[in-house]
């Protein structure tokens, strides 16, 4: 019987796959009057630009944001990055291309008119005429990709695995794809109000940063935020993924000129102008402010940067590129250094360089835009010849309307995506998930193995003994299992010790190396940190005897159990 429903699941399954892609061909061949002429120089460069902006996110973010974690988190963070390739990769083919540049619902949303590629076969969008429309599609679904993989540096080393899979299922569809529709696909805030955005300052950056402060205020602070140090575990990963997104944002924001023309390249030298004035102003403050500068100061500079000339990298000049340049290297430093005084925990800056940076830039372009640079801005502004410097302030007031849509549109789903998501998985890990690190928690793997493979040696003692080698230095301390009889630990224990043919959990490798001996219910140890060691060494026990508890015991003439 079960064999016979898998069956017909299977069937139907490739029926729909069949019937989608017989769809796309058959509407293809109907609705085509005439076919666009596609340009090889520009189908190439879009084509370079792709690959480009994908590289951002895999692995330009993820190495990123992965630098700057602490070791037990690094793997969980990777997968944030990686993760969102693989499922937006699918769902913007299937529904979110469709819903962010299909036709126009009342100024809100594109609809299903291009669900599963239908129609998509030798055409070509408005917005890149000379491509072919599937590039477009493909290009335009880089950006779906990392935008709420930015969101991810807000949470990090705090949410659980199943309930982000689900948020970015959610953020996607209906926080991103309205976005992109309102901006660049027909909607309002681009027929109606007239605001400019070339490459995503309000789309992806602000986007992204409200929506990390309101999960950042949701979710609450990491445990020992502003106690103990959370210092970046790997500085030469976030700088190789900082420099892998400086090369791959010439695809984000040359390739949005759509073609291999002036206007990318226009938008290519401002965005590499952009990017270095602001590695200059970010380490100028922290030099006046601390006397030296620092690699991590660079590369942080560098993106805020980026992010701040992404809305104006197509509509501005090369100097005003530095100015804004500079502007954000500097406003993007203080945003980042007044974080502890409004007590919100955004673990990797996304507030106070996405969100502060995408701000910065979007009302800069109302100021430095003009028609000299691209003649579609008095179509694109609805009659202005361009910004404060070019024509007068009424698109600063335009820039000021999106950013404050952007901002309420996207805060307020957010925080009802969130409330949705936690009432069906918990959102925030548990004390214990978090201390041992999500990489274990959520991922049961490790990203660096330092006590090696070696197998597990067990030594025949009248107590377990953990190793005959001398156990890794450091404060001794206990911790007693209650809830179990001592025969059962001692029998569990020479179990988990016997070399059987298999190789030992991440977990028991982990608490293996610190034990010295094994008394009764009592476990000593050296070294480690000890409240990690006894959730782990309670989980272990746990798997049999479900009752365990762990405790640290206070010994005489020690310190205090930190």
């Amino acid at each position: 019987m079960g064999a016979a429903r898998l069956t017909g699941c299977l069937a139907a399954g490739l029926l729909l796959v069949s019937g989608v892609g017989t769809a796309w061909a058959q509407e293809a061949a109907a609705s085509a009057p005439a076919a666009p002429k596609y340009d090889t120089g520009d189908t190439a460069w879009m084509l370079i630009s792709t690959a480009l902006v994908l590289m951002m996110t895999v692995p330009g973010l993820a190495l990123f944001y992965g630098g700057l974690v602490r070791t037990k988190n690094i793997l969980s963070t990777l997968m944030h990055s990686f993760f969102c390739a693989g499922l937006i990769g699918v769902t913007w083919v299937l529904f979110g291309y469709s819903l962010a540049f299909g036709p126009d619902h009342g100024g809100l949303i594109g609809g299903l008119s291009y669900m599963g590629m239908a129609g998509m076969q030798g055409t070509a969008s408005a917005l890149a005429p000379t491509v072919p429309q599937i590039l477009f599609v493909m290009y335009q679904g880089t950006f779906a990709i990392i935008t709420p993989a930015l969101i991810s540096g807000t949470f990090a080393e705090r949410m659980r695995f199943p309930a982000f899979a689900l948020y970015m299922l959610l953020w996607s569809t209906f926080i991103y794809a309205p976005m992109a529709h309102w901006v660049w696909g027909g909607g309002w805030i681009a027929t109606q109000i007239g605001a400019l955005d070339f490459a995503g300052g309000t789309v992806v950056h602000i986007a992204s940063g409200i929506s990390a402060l309101v999960t950042a205020l949701y979710l609450g602070k990491r445990l020992g935020h502003g106690q103990e140090p959370m210092t970046p575990h790997n500085l030469p990963f976030t700088v190789l993924g900082a420099s892998l997104l400086w090369v791959g944002w010439f695809g984000f924001n040359a390739g949005s000129a759509g073609a291999a023309n002036e206007l990318a390249a226009i938008a290519l030298i401002n965005t590499n102008t952009a990017a270095a004035a602001a590695v200059l102003g970010w380490l100028a403050i922290e030099c006046l402010k601390h006397g030296k500068p620092t690699m991590l100061g660079a590369a942080s500079g560098a993106v805020a940067g980026l992010v701040a000339i992404t809305p104006a990298a197509g509509f501005v000049t090369p100097m005003a590129a530095i100015l804004i340049g500079l502007a954000g290297g500097m406003v993007c430093y203080l945003a980042v250094s007044l974080k502890p005084k409004f007590g919100y925990d955004d673990a990797l800056d996304v507030v106070g360089v996405h969100f502060v940076g995408g701000t910065l830039g979007a009302l800069l372009t109302g100021v430095f835009a003009t028609k000299l640079i691209n003649a579609a801005i008095p179509t694109l502004t609805l009659g202005l010849d361009g910004g404060l410097l070019h024509g007068g302030a009424a698109l600063i007031w335009k820039q000021l309307i999106a950013v404050l849509a952007t901002y309420a549109y996207c805060g307020v789903g957010t925080l009802v995506i969130l409330v949705v998501v936690n009432a069906i998985t918990r959102v925030r890990a548990d004390d214990d998930e978090e201390i041992i690190g999500l990489d274990l928690s959520q991922h049961s793997e490790r990203a660096y193995a330092i006590s090696g493979g070696e197998s597990v040696a067990f030594v025949r003692l009248t107590e377990p003994k953990a190793a005959s080698r001398p156990p890794i230095g450091g404060g001794r301390f206990s911790v007693a299992l209650d809830g179990i009889d001592e025969q059962s630990v001692s029998e569990y224990w020479r179990r988990l010790c016997k070399v059987n043919g298999k190789p030992p959990t991440e977990v028991f490798r982990q608490i293996y190396q610190h034990v010295t001996t094994v008394r009764g219910n009592n476990f000593r140890f050296r070294g480690g940190n000890r409240e990690e060691i006894r959730v782990m060494l309670e989980g272990l026990f746990r798997e049999t005897f479900p009752k365990v508890k762990a405790r640290l015991v206070r010994e005489e003439n020690a310190p205090a159990l930190v």
